[in-house]
This record gives C-alpha cells, structure tokens and sequence, in this order.
C-alpha cells in the first residue's frame, strides 16, 4: 500500500507542478535570461545523463569500452565534425577496444 500512497503522491505533485505554470506571467517565460538558462540547463542535463551512463557499472564506478569512445565523440565534436561521423567513429572505438580485449 506505501506504494500506491508514494505513486499518488508523486502524481499530484507533477500535476501541480504542471498546473502552477499556467500562472506563471508570459514576459518571464518569454525573457532572453530565461531562454539562456534554460539552454544551458538542458545541454548540463544531457551531458550529466551521458557522463554517469558511460562510466556507472552495477553499484560503482566501473571504466571499460565507453570512456575512450565518448573522449573522441567529444573531441570530433570540438571540431565541429558531423554528428553521423562522431556516432560512428565513436562505436568504432569501443568496439575495436572490445574485439582487442583491451578493455571490456
């Protein structure tokens, strides 16, 4: 029953949340300072999301084929290298470091 209790409970605090931007005035959604947060906020998420990904393994952290990967996906990206070439060379380096067995 502590389940039901918390799945409900989250529920309706996201319904709020979702309700409480309605009221939310226009000109602060619509501010240049708001789009800029926004952006960066988004972009710090997603690498946040990808960098624990990469590196979390079971109940620690754990280092294998990812790690080199996403450093040359970064740096093909620093160079502004199509993303389609960053995916692939990228899946090429953690494959060819899985097939050598060095690292797993």
């Amino acid at each position: 029953m502590t389940l039901w209790i918390a799945v409900i409970g989250a529920s309706l605090v996201v319904w709020a949340l979702k309700s409480a931007g309605y009221v939310v005035p226009q000109r602060f959604v619509e501010s240049a300072g708001m789009s800029r947060v926004a952006a960066v906020v988004t972009v710090a998420l997603l690498a946040s999301l990808v960098v624990s990904q990469t590196i979390h393994s079971g109940s620690g952290v754990g280092i294998d084929a990812r790690l080199p990967a996403l450093g040359v996906a970064a740096v093909l990206l620093y160079y502004r290298a199509p993303f389609l070439l960053v995916l692939v060379v990228a899946g090429c380096v953690a494959a060819g470091l899985r097939f050598f067995g060095i690292l797993p």
